[in-house]
């Protein structure tokens, strides 16, 4: 402790009130009524490691005219129920180690100031509905053992629940985060509902045991983090960053003008992306997902390689990249080569050095194996006769096999009839054009040749 402590006993370790050396909690009826008339609204409450029952809560609270300042209530204890309702607090708040043996309800309380409850412990309910904190609340490593409401509240300079536990329900439906809110490493024993959140939100490495519901604005992070039952994530005009999420039940995530990166996660039951407006995926490198679906995406900048289950990916109204169009020449064969506009993997784009390169983990071999299994998922006949074509196209890049060559040369292999039409054209104008100038050669050769007859005569 860093103050003077109680001498009522070794065990209190309440802030002793000059010139008494006892804390409030042990102020005889006296002293006591002394000490409340002393207290003066706007000015600073120390109650720092005091046992406050429900009674000296409601005595100070009248005393202070239900507008304390700068409060500092570390290691304070509650025994009774704490209702805060109608109470401004003016300055900085500290609750850091406190204890909440009974409810603790801030419901209609406004603070001005920053509040600080970091490892404090909340036996019984929590409720902050519809509070306003014009400053910055933290509870960090904070227990809350049963749940904990948050709904509909304000918090000007943001929200800190790094590491925090929430053993209960726990909702922020509603909430204003401002600066935006971090619940790093926190763990979520029961249902999480985070609807309808405006602001930014950060769940990276935390733990859902049970179904989440997520929400956010402006930026959404949740990497490396751990759901055992459902995860259900919507957000707008995100940049959302859910690498190496493991999920074990239903994923849905819903994307309004977003950017999503899914590198490496794991989903492990059926799994959905659904986009709306301008919402692309970035990354599907490395994921492990048996059912997943994704339909109104860009995916022109997606990166797909290593992707665990390619047939079990089912695409709907997706856009890609296109390759360009043109003719190119190689030393390789065959050295002239025109290339067709069609419907690419940004992957592909990379191997050939038509864009910058993320990594050199891609090749033509698992390219082909990936347009593979992708090919027969994709809802438009198009897009998957392009990956049909470019399927092929890795397995010559990766063989170099000149049959290969000659298949894509004359018709493309097979799906470029237009290519053997033409073939066939020019063979057919060759021929003729032969027979032409050998019909015309001979008549010219017998026209060279004298007549006897005409020379008898």
């Amino acid at each position: 402790m860093d103050w003077l402590t109680c001498s009522h006993s070794p065990a209190c370790t309440g802030i002793a009130r000059p010139p008494y050396g006892l804390c409030l909690a042990h102020l005889s009826p006296e002293d006591l009524a002394s000490e409340l008339a002393a207290m003066v609204p706007g000015r600073l409450l120390d109650l720092r490691g005091t046992t406050v029952t429900g009674d000296l809560l409601g005595l100070v609270v009248e005393a202070v005219l239900g507008r304390p300042g700068r409060a500092r209530l570390d290691a304070a204890r509650f025994t009774g129920d704490v209702r805060l309702a109608g109470v401004t607090f003016a300055g900085d708040v500290s609750l850091d180690g406190a204890r909440f043996d009974r409810l603790a309800s801030f419901f209609g309380a406004r603070f001005e100031g920053n509040v600080s409850m970091a490892g404090a412990r909340f036996a019984r309910e929590l409720s902050f509905h519809g509070v306003r904190v014009r400053g910055h609340l933290s509870l960090d490593r904070a227990v809350m053992s049963r749940d904990a409401l948050f709904s509909q509240t304000a918090f000007g300079n943001g929200l800190s629940c790094e590491r925090a536990r929430f053993d209960g329900y726990a909702t922020f439906d509603g909430a204003r985060l401002g600066e935006g809110a971090s619940f790093r490493g926190a763990r979520f024993g029961r249902t999480l509902s985070f609807r309808k959140v405006t602001g930014g939100a950060g769940f990276d490495a935390a733990h859902f045991a049970a179904d989440a519901y997520l929400s956010a604005s402006g930026r959404f992070s949740a990497s490396r983090a751990r759901a055992d039952g459902a995860l259900d994530v919507a957000v707008t005009g995100c940049r959302v960053d859910l690498r190496r999420v493991e999920v074990a039940g239903t994923t849905v995530l819903r994307l309004t003008d977003s950017h999503a990166d899914l590198e490496g996660a794991v989903l492990r039951r059926p799994a959905a992306v659904r986009g709306r407006g301008r919402a692309s995926l970035t990354s599907l490198r490395q994921v492990d997902a048996a059912d997943l679906a994704l339909s109104g995406l860009d995916l022109s900048s997606c990166r797909f390689a290593g992707l665990v289950h390619p047939g079990g990916v089912r695409l709907q109204d997706c856009t890609f990249a296109l390759t360009p169009r043109g003719v190119r020449v190689s030393l390789r064969w065959p050295m002239l080569r025109w290339i067709s506009r069609r419907r690419a993997l940004a992957d592909e784009h990379t191997l050939r050095g038509w864009a910058a390169a993320a990594d050199g983990t891609t090749t033509a071999d698992r390219l082909a194996t990936l347009y593979a299994g992708l090919q027969s998922q994709v809802d438009d006949h198009g897009t998957s006769a392009d990956f049909a074509f470019a399927a092929m196209e890795m397995r010559r890049q990766a063989s170099h096999r000149w049959w290969l060559s000659a298949y894509w040369l004359l018709c493309g292999y097979g799906m470029r009839m237009g290519r053997a039409a033409a073939w066939f054209a020019l063979l057919a104008a060759l021929m003729a054009g032969a027979v032409f100038w050998t019909s015309t050669s001979d008549a010219e050769r017998r026209a060279s040749i004298p007549n006897p007859a005409v020379h008898h005569h």
